[in-house]
């Protein structure tokens, strides 16, 4: 097996989740250059944070087509054009509506992203360096949101249309992306299951797993006759019914901590905690920051000491931090520097845990005749979660109060925690045809 292969491809196309990130956290340093440009009133200024996200809903919920239909890798290349047209179209709009059109096309790109590059990822990943290997795809999220904030830190400095800058030179990855692609192959198991091609998967396999190919390949084809014999192949069956309610939950948990809300509005929780305008772009980097060192850590860790025992620590963790952040925010005089202290805690453990796990765990507990229908499923949860929470955290910060909003997402945290320990399975080590094959409740 040549490791380096592997490794160069799983990069590749983790590259996608460079642009995820880039694309869901740019909108935070433009939001109010926005509002103030077009003069939106709170409607049309809560649609301009929001259609994005809306487009994430669309693309994760058709994500399965594509990626079945037309292949792993030319959904890819449909991926980076989306982002390439967004970012152009976003700095070069004349007028509000031309604009919201091209944030929902980029969307779309985040969407599909989250279904494809984590399957692909899975499908050419060596069971014991699976998780590392999907974990690049949230290491290259998080990078993009760090290079996005500080991107916007720079770029914000430059004028009062400063923004189109910040949104426009996503362009310049985009196309990057998109001429790399062009060196990866298609998904051996895709081409195997998909199309019937079994000597150009072989092919591939030979470069993931060496000697061990022709035994992987023929697994691959077992499982697939096993259940053909079974007569399923629907996503909500009874055999497949453990893996959806745990890909749902780890969703919807996902969501629930408020990881997105602090994405989306970093600036202005930190002027809620008391920090001026330039201070909280600052802390903002750092949060990005921090997301991107512990997630590094993560998938270092995720093969080692496995998913679920990943998912305890951040459990605790975000418990622990965010309930620091609800009891900073009841004190009558409310220090600044110290949210920001509890929310860089809280982004350690999220993406120590939940942040790392995610894409790697739902791509990893479907039968492969099902695999992308399932990541389509998780992400949809995850981008319909997400855009829930970003348009309705201004209304509870504002109905409620940080404190309040804070303590709702530690409760939240505690269920997760009852998650983890009652239901969650270790996927660590186990190849996909078992799993697909076995997988049950814990």
């Amino acid at each position: 097996m040549n490791k380096n292969t592997v490794l160069a491809w799983s990069f590749v196309v983790a590259l996608g989740g460079f642009l995820f990130g880039f694309d869901t956290a740019v909108i935070s340093g433009a939001e109010k250059a926005v509002q103030l440009f077009w003069s939106l009133n709170e409607f049309q200024h809560g649609l301009t944070m929001a259609i994005a996200l809306i487009g994430t809903v669309l693309g994760a919920a058709m994500g399965a087509y594509p990626s079945d239909k037309l292949g792993r890798k030319s959904t890819l290349f449909l991926v980076a054009s989306l982002y390439f047209i967004s970012a152009i179209g976003t700095a070069f709009a004349q007028d509000w509506n031309t604009f919201i059109l091209f944030r929902f096309l980029g969307g779309i790109g985040v969407g599909v992203s989250s279904v494809t590059a984590p399957i692909y990822i899975s499908e050419i990943s060596p069971a014991k360096s699976r998780g590392k290997l999907v974990g690049l795809f949230q290491f290259n999220v998080v990078l993009g949101i760090l290079v996005a904030y500080l991107s916007n830190y720079f770029i914000g400095q430059g004028g009062e249309e400063s923004w189109r800058w910040m949104l426009g030179v996503q362009a310049f990855p985009s196309l990057v992306f998109f001429v790399l692609i062009s060196f990866v192959p298609e998904s051996p198991r895709w081409l195997l299951l998909h199309r019937g091609k079994k000597e150009e998967a072989t092919a591939i396999m030979k470069k993931v797993s060496g000697e061990q190919a022709a035994y992987d390949v023929e697994s691959m084809l077992k499982s697939q006759q096993k259940v053909k014999a079974g007569g399923d192949g629907l996503l909500f069956s009874k055999n497949n019914r453990s893996a959806v309610i745990l890909a749902i939950l780890f969703a919807i948990f996902n969501q629930v901590s408020g990881i997105n809300a602090i994405i989306y509005y970093a600036p202005r929780v930190f002027e809620m905690a008391g920090l001026g305008a330039q201070s909280s772009l600052l802390s903002t980097v750092g949060i990005g920051l921090v997301n991107f060192i512990f997630t590094l850590l993560a998938i270092n860790f995720i093969d080692k000491i496995g998913r679920r025992k990943l998912m305890f620590i951040g459990s605790l963790g975000m418990i622990w931090a965010l309930s620091l952040v609800s009891y900073a925010f009841f004190l009558d005089t409310v220090a600044g520097m110290m949210v920001t202290v509890y929310l860089m805690l809280f982004i350690a453990f999220f993406a120590f845990s939940q942040g790392a796990v995610i894409w790697v765990f739902i791509s990893e507990i479907f039968p492969n005749d099902i695999r992308a229908k399932g990541q389509t499923l998780g992400s949809l949860t995850h981008w319909v979660m997400a855009a829930v929470i970003t348009f309705c955290f201004p209304a509870l910060t504002g109905l409620l109060g940080g404190a309040y909003t804070f303590l709702i997402f530690a409760v939240c945290m505690v269920l997760q925690l009852l998650y983890v320990w009652k239901l969650m399975p270790e996927t660590k080590g186990k190849s996909l045809e078992e799993m697909g094959n076995t997988m049950t409740l814990h």
